[in-house]
């Protein structure tokens, strides 16, 4: 675990507090105004005050030709001014906003309920203000679809009915009279957030960082101050995967390829067949994702993935997983809004037995001195992403080698904990994340006991927070010139805020 001292490192914190607070499965209502409203801004008075005067005059929220009507047609029509405390854009915050926001903070982060309203109020601000700006970007805005986000909502009732025990209970637990309120809500509050993740992906995709740069963030932090870095190892594995009798794989191209047919023929669409047939995570929405060349996907995925015309299906292929069928449903620049359907053709015990035998002759070889873990991950290993490399394991988190101790998975950890360095582990079953399970040998080829941040050795870390910490002066720099071309009011009751940032426009 890292432990943040300097003001920088501070904003990186509070920065990403708040945003995982709004992007929690929240209770928030992404509310719209219309700050033109005439009975509001007679000789733009209103507009220069900067300030919210409770009164019993109602606002009525009129209709424009912008991305903005999708919203504007919600039922969130008419407000009480008195119950407004602030407007960024076209959005409102409400007071009920606030107290329902403190319910979710003490409910979810116990330990930071001493939240004041302030600051609830400014990091609210802050995630409207990145909302309406994308809403103002056809780059932006494009990349947030309503199909996407009606799944989203249908995945978060299924998880609430299920921890809540049904939709009743969801309702009751939610103070809502109907399945549909609470849909329309959750909608709402998503494409919310995911506008204000896109906009701030936005603000900060093309900024880079030099090697300057961070020697220059790294000297800049008092020695007393340095981050201290958790127990880190290093891995490498050996990978056997049971062999799959042939018929099993015919099976599952024949079928594929039916499922092809039936698509290209319009018998079916392909959302259809992947919630019916896929078997990874991803069939609940249609087989849909989005892609880019950087994600860490199979290469041989990704390949075909790229190589198609937009509305373009592959025919069956083979990657790491299983196997496949790809359409490209959308081309936005580097990113591809893909579906897929996998299928796996199954394992027998007997494949299972013979590749965990494998695995364990391999280890003989190794453990007698006849071949390094290298050479043996070299001639052996079923992965070919890492066998080239003697089955050296990178992060993917973080692109090096090294990974913290308290983040390895579970299953491993005992395992990892008790190997010395160069130690080679009993054969390990695991599975893949569409189930298709196989067996590993894991060594440990490096121990980095906890220590403070060193240029040296941990410099890839320190370059990412280097980035991390331009990115944020990035998204602050436009923050205070957003805030300034904004139309944003605050009702009087919380001028005296002291906000981090001028929404007062002082």
């Amino acid at each position: 675990m890292m432990h943040w001292k300097t003001i920088n490192l501070r904003l990186i914190i509070k920065h990403t507090f708040f945003i995982g607070l709004f992007f929690t499965l929240g209770t928030l209502e992404a509310q719209v105004f219309n700050p033109g409203e005439p009975t509001l801004n007679q000789s733009n008075q209103f507009e220069r005050d900067s300030v919210i005067t409770p009164t019993e005059r109602t606002v009525t929220a009129v209709p424009q030709e912008s991305p903005l009507d999708s919203l504007e047609k919600t039922d969130f029509d008419r407000y009480k001014i008195d119950g407004v405390v602030a407007v960024v854009g076209k959005y409102l915050i409400l007071k009920s906003d606030i107290e329902k926001f403190r319910i979710d903070i003490e409910s979810r982060f116990p330990d930071n309920a001493d939240v004041s309203d302030c600051e609830i109020i400014g990091n609210m601000m802050e995630n409207k203000l990145f909302s309406h700006a994308a809403l103002q970007d056809s780059t932006v805005y494009g990349m947030v679809q309503d199909e996407q986000l009606r799944n989203q909502v249908d995945q978060q009732l299924a998880q609430l009915e299920q921890h809540i025990g049904s939709m009743d209970k969801v309702l009751e637990y939610y103070r809502k009279d109907s399945e549909k309120e609470i849909r329309d809500e959750l909608f709402e509050v998503n494409k919310e957030n995911q506008l204000a993740e896109a906009m701030q992906q936005k603000i900060v995709d093309d900024i880079e960082i030099t090697p300057e740069e961070v020697k220059t963030f790294f000297d800049d932090i008092p020695k007393d101050d340095r981050p201290k870095f958790s127990d880190e190892v290093e891995l490498s594995q050996i990978l056997i995967e049971p062999k799959t009798p042939q018929n099993e794989i015919d099976k599952v191209v024949d079928q594929l390829n039916q499922i092809r047919e039936d698509i290209l023929e319009g018998r079916s669409s392909f959302a259809t067949k992947a919630v019916l047939y896929s078997q990874d995570g991803t069939s609940a929405e249609g087989g849909k994702m989005s892609i880019t060349r950087k994600d860490p996907l199979d290469k041989d995925f990704k390949e075909i993935a790229f190589s198609l015309r937009e509305g373009e299906i592959s025919k069956p292929f083979k990657s790491s997983f299983g196997y496949h069928i790809v359409q490209v449903d959308q081309v936005l620049g580097q990113k591809r809004n893909i579906r897929h359907i996998i299928l796996i053709p199954k394992e027998t015990n007997e494949s299972l037995q013979a590749a965990k035998a494998k695995a364990d002759s391999i280890r003989t070889l190794i453990d007698d001195g006849e071949l390094t873990f290298a050479q043996a991950a070299l001639r052996f290993s079923d992965d070919e992403e890492t066998r080239g490399d003697g089955g050296r394991l990178i992060n993917p988190r973080t692109g090096d080698s090294r990974f913290e101790m308290t983040s390895i998975d579970p299953t491993m950890y005992n395992e990892v904990k008790r190997l010395k360095t160069g130690e080679v582990s009993k054969p390990l079953i695991d599975q893949t994340r569409t189930g298709r399970k196989y067996y590993k040998l894991i060594t440990v080829t490096g121990f980095y006991p906890e220590h403070i941040a060193d240029y040296a050795k941990d410099y890839t870390k320190i370059m990412d927070l280097a980035l991390q910490n331009k990115q944020i002066k990035a998204i602050e720099k436009w923050r205070k010139e957003e805030i300034d071309e904004t139309f944003v009011k605050i009702s009087k009751e919380y001028t005296s805020c002291e906000f981090d940032e001028n929404w007062l426009k002082k």
